[in-house]
């Protein structure tokens, strides 16, 4: 076992294993790796289990998909908490790092939620227009991953997709229906990072 028994729960240690079983199961084919990022001590002791899980191209999509797994140990509310996937054209250090980064944001008590949006604080790549993520629906994967079992509850494992500044503030003005129905007509491509905006 990874985590340290005297400060991680029984009840952590089985959800992380759920989501990481579930993560495996929905991209069977695909090489899944479990990286842990040092979140530094303060954000360790509110997320002591987070790990990431890097799913590398395969039969279920040609990109590659990054998934939290702790996030729902860290704050679930009667059995039911969220963790978070993110896609991304190729294998890389920094989408580990973001990852873990908007873990610990929605942990350390700003709970992130379906159609909500987090400044990323600099490009999603450099070079690319994309600086917030927007909390979102699956698409990709559909509610295969979204809905994870847990022990006494249930995951959902919602999309953390980059988007521009100019998209954040269509979506305050418009709605996140309206911003959607703007990425479908624009056709986006959410694994390009130097996509144009859609707003």
């Amino acid at each position: 076992m990874l985590w340290d028994d005297r400060v991680v729960s029984d009840t952590t240690v089985a959800a992380v294993e759920a989501v990481e079983s579930h993560v495996r199961a929905f991209f069977h084919g695909h090489r899944v790796e479990s990286v842990e990022h040092d979140l530094g001590p303060q954000r360790r002791a509110v997320m002591p289990s987070l790990r990431v899980l890097v799913v590398g191209p395969g039969p279920r999509s040609e990109g590659w998909a990054y998934v939290s797994a702790g996030c729902w140990a860290a704050g679930e509310k009667d059995g039911h908490g969220l963790e978070f996937v993110m896609t991304a054209h190729v294998r890389d250090q920094r989408f580990i790092e973001l990852m873990a980064m908007l873990a610990a944001y929605h942990c350390a008590g700003h709970r992130l939620g379906l159609e909500h949006s987090m400044p990323i604080g600099a490009p999603w790549v450099p070079g690319s227009a994309c600086d917030h993520v927007l909390i979102s629906l699956p698409y990709l994967h559909g509610p295969g991953l979204e809905h994870c079992p847990v022990a006494g509850g249930h995951a959902r494992i919602l999309w953390a997709l980059p988007v521009t500044t100019a998209e954040t503030e269509f979506r305050r003005r418009h709605g996140h229906e309206a911003l959607e129905r703007l990425f479908d007509e624009a056709e986006i491509n959410p694994l390009d990072p130097f996509r144009a905006s859609a707003a």
